[in-house]
């Protein structure tokens, strides 16, 4: 248990965070992967929006620090291949 108010004040703040953070990961990790369900599932119509949605929540992510700016980047590369390649074949 913690004795002093700064460090009873870090653990209450940390924990804010924590419940902060996972919500916008949890987030981000669903539109990705409706983003991949409607790729895979060669959706012409919703994919592109599914896409932007998901691009979109990556580097929001990312701004708020959640994830690093470079996991994001590689992030949206790989999606975005994956979505091209996909798309592409199927047409």
């Amino acid at each position: 248990m913690r004795k002093n108010k700064s460090a009873i004040k870090k653990a209450k703040q940390s924990e804010e965070k924590r419940i902060r953070n996972a919500h916008v990961k949890s987030t981000m990790k669903t539109d990705i992967k409706k983003a991949l369900s409607a790729v895979e599932a060669s959706d012409k119509n919703n994919a592109p929006a599914l896409l932007k949605n998901a691009v979109a929540s990556i580097n929001r992510a990312a701004s708020q620090k959640v994830i690093h700016k470079n996991n994001a980047a590689r992030k949206v590369s790989r999606l975005s291949k994956k979505a091209d390649k996909a798309l592409a074949a199927k047409s």
